[in-house]
């Protein structure tokens, strides 16, 4: 599995939670606008919830760009000590175009 697959799988996790917090929300706006106060409510979370947000919490902290492996590699380039080896390259596509069409 590819990490931008499950980076999509985990991406998915979070927008159901969100759209359930959403909804359970709106919910209570609807019993405290009839004129009654709703009773205090519990809410206790599943361990799988747990997961999910602390997952979500991480992903949040990671950065877009890995800034130092950008940086290393900018200095790599400009002092031309940068090589590209073809044929890595060219089978790490294959290797990777094999398996998206098996997965």
């Amino acid at each position: 599995m590819k990490v931008s697959e499950t980076r999509n799988q985990l991406h998915e996790l979070l927008q159901q939670q969100q759209q359930a917090a959403e909804k359970t929300s709106q919910g209570r706006e609807n019993r405290s606008v009839s004129g009654s106060v709703a009773p205090e409510e519990k809410v206790t979370l599943s361990e799988r919830a747990r997961e999910i947000q602390q997952a979500r919490q991480a992903v949040e902290a990671l950065p877009d760009v890995r800034e130092e492996k950008v940086d290393e590699l900018k200095e790599r380039i400009a002092s031309g000590e940068y090589r590209v080896d073809g044929v890595k390259v060219a089978e790490k596509m294959i290797g990777e175009s094999l398996l998206d069409i098996l997965a």
